[in-house]
């Protein structure tokens, strides 16, 4: 069992560089990478319960609460508990995390551009990681 022959080792490798190529592009936006997925979310969808936001991002509530408290402290979403359900919070992007789409609009491009995939390159990986995901998580 060689190293470069695992799957899991090229997974793992292929993450560790992306996420790094991405650092300086978040760094600029004040960002990090998981507080930029839970953005790309957002501007996806906007006013999102904490649950369905955990489940788009495949984030327990003990992870993604500190990050949603992070990304309020700096002024880019709001907390606000549903009147009908005080349980249920529900997410909301300030004027300030609203703007910050049109400044991280050169992120996918740049780290596109680092990839140097063709558009079916990129299709396809996306497809099979999309499969491995859904297969390894049926358990």
């Amino acid at each position: 069992m060689l190293l470069d022959d695992q799957l899991c080792f090229a997974l793992y490798a292929a993450s560790r560089a992306v996420t790094a190529r991405y650092r300086p592009l978040l760094d600029a936006l004040g960002l990090t990478y998981p507080q930029y997925l839970t953005m790309l979310a957002l501007w996806e969808r906007d006013a999102v319960s904490v649950g369905a936001l955990g489940t788009a991002l495949q984030l327990e509530s003990s992870t993604l609460s500190p990050l949603l408290k992070r990304l309020e402290a700096n002024g880019l979403v709001r907390r606000e508990r549903r009147a009908q359900d005080e349980r249920s919070v529900v997410i909301r992007l300030t004027d300030a995390g609203a703007r910050l789409r049109e400044r991280a609009r050169g992120v996918p491009v740049g780290i596109g551009d680092a990839m140097a995939l063709t558009p079916e390159q990129d299709a396809t990986a996306k497809q099979l990681l999309r499969l491995l995901t859904a297969n390894v998580s049926r358990g």
